[in-house]
């Protein structure tokens, strides 16, 4: 029994359930505005909880660090189904990751991360917080009807 390793994995599992769950939610009409170029707020902090879980992934899996933002900019995700596309891509990419993860024991190994020498369950942990934050406040703009946002696109994925 890893479970460690189980509740971690079932935490980001349910992170990707939400996002689904959101991503029904949305409006087409107002899922991307083409004068402001950018998503609406609630694809946007989706779309950033899911880029945290995937840059995550690409460092356990192959210490790749890059932001996500590059290749999730926002013009190219305006639609619902681009957006299930690129959940599914995160899936694929938190599956490899945790694939790698053979034993709760592994989760105490020293990974090389952005910010340096990181035990992989505070990673994990780190990366679940932000991530948890950003879908709660898709959430929260669900909930209260006009609610926004300040465009958040461009910051670095550690706020």
């Amino acid at each position: 029994m890893n479970p460690f390793t189980n509740w971690f994995d079932q935490e980001f599992k349910r992170l990707e359930v939400d996002w689904r769950a959101l991503i029904e939610q949305l409006d087409p009409s107002t899922l991307y505005s083409e004068t402001q170029q950018q998503l609406s707020p609630a694809a946007e902090q989706i779309l950033r909880s899911a880029r945290i879980v995937e840059q995550v992934s690409g460092g356990i899996t192959a210490n790749l660090w890059d932001d996500p933002f590059e290749w999730t900019l926002p013009e190219t995700l305006r639609t619902k189904d681009k957006l299930i596309a690129y959940v599914d891509e995160v899936r694929d990419a938190r599956a490899r990751a945790f694939g790698l993860i053979k034993a709760d024991a592994d989760l105490l190994k020293i990974v090389m991360s952005p910010s340096g020498p990181t035990q992989l369950m505070s990673l994990l942990l780190d990366a679940l917080v932000r991530a948890a934050y950003h879908q709660l406040q898709a959430t929260g703009l669900f909930k209260e009807p006009g609610a926004s946002l300040a465009s958040s696109h461009t910051d670095n994925l550690r706020s």
